[in-house]
């Protein structure tokens, strides 16, 4: 099933794609929130929509796609998890997970725009594979952690190297800012995806082929980040793990390559869908 969220900002409606269709599903009355993934929501409104398919309405077409999820209460970022993506960065590979988290103000829908940071000049992009927490998570044994996936969605994992990495301090200031997390198109449930170990993510700007890569370079695997995330802290259900990006982000070109008011950032995942987003400059509301 793949579930999605539409209309303007902040007032979401939810809906089910089916066969490349979008209906509305908000009379079901749940948002795709904490307690929606809690009460094994997923699954519930999956067998009330093939029990009642004939009675879904259609989205209106051009309706505006929303993040797939309502605001989490943690997005939880992996860095340097792709051994092409560390050796571009003159990073060393990493001994265990590098864990970075991003704001939850920064999520957005797939297709709306990202806004460059005011004094910003390093603005950069990453496709990346998030996962979506099913239910509460602590101490889980890595065995046992594709008992606590929801589903799978496209990130771009939008990222300001200069204050990520040259205002001292922790990644995060770089990571959280305003429209830097867009998620979708829809949120994938496990089902749907035959090997997620082996999927390929790609990313252009303005047509131009940055990144391609696939899962399979992983170096930490989805069950052991989850495993290993949850040593640290409790997942809640819908919060999200982003497991990192493969080679081809600006900061990896010499020189690097930064992205600009104009600029077009399109990207997708096999399975997982695409998303586009438009870069505009900052303005003072």
């Amino acid at each position: 099933m793949k579930f999605i969220r539409y209309g303007n900002p902040g007032e979401e409606r939810t809906g089910v794609q089916i066969d490349g269709v979008n209906y509305d599903t908000s009379f079901y009355g749940k948002d795709y929130d904490e307690n929606f993934f809690a009460a094994d929501g997923p699954a519930q409104l999956a067998a009330y929509v093939k029990a009642h398919k004939s009675e879904l309405v259609i989205i209106p077409e051009g309706s505006r796609l929303g993040s797939p999820i309502a605001r989490p209460s943690k997005i939880v970022c992996i860095g340097l998890n792709y051994a092409d993506h560390a050796k571009e960065t003159n990073a060393p590979l990493p001994s265990e997970p590098v864990i970075f988290m991003k704001s939850t103000t920064s999520l957005v829908g797939p297709y709306d725009n990202i806004v460059i940071p005011k004094n910003s000049v390093k603005t950069d992009w990453e496709v990346e594979l998030a996962v979506i927490i099913g239910k509460k998570a602590s101490y889980v044994e890595e065995a046992d952690a594709h008992n606590y996936i929801a589903g799978y969605v496209l990130h771009n994992d939008v990222s300001e190297r200069e204050f990520q990495l040259e205002r001292n301090g922790t990644w995060d200031k770089g990571k959280g800012c305003d429209t830097f997390a867009p998620l979708g198109p829809y949120l994938v449930t496990p089902d749907e995806i035959a090997d997620i170990n082996n999927v390929r993510l790609w990313l252009t700007v303005n047509g131009k082929k940055m990144q391609d890569g696939t899962t399979a370079n992983l170096i930490f695997k989805i069950p052991y980040l989850i495993s290993y995330v949850s040593q640290f802290m409790t997942l809640l259900p819908g919060d999200v793990i982003s497991t990192g990006t493969p080679a081809g982000v600006g900061l990896g070109f010499n020189p690097p390559v930064y992205l600009k008011p104009g600029d077009v950032v399109e990207l997708g995942i096999d399975g997982l869908g695409t998303s586009k987003q438009q870069l505009v400059a900052y303005k003072k509301n």
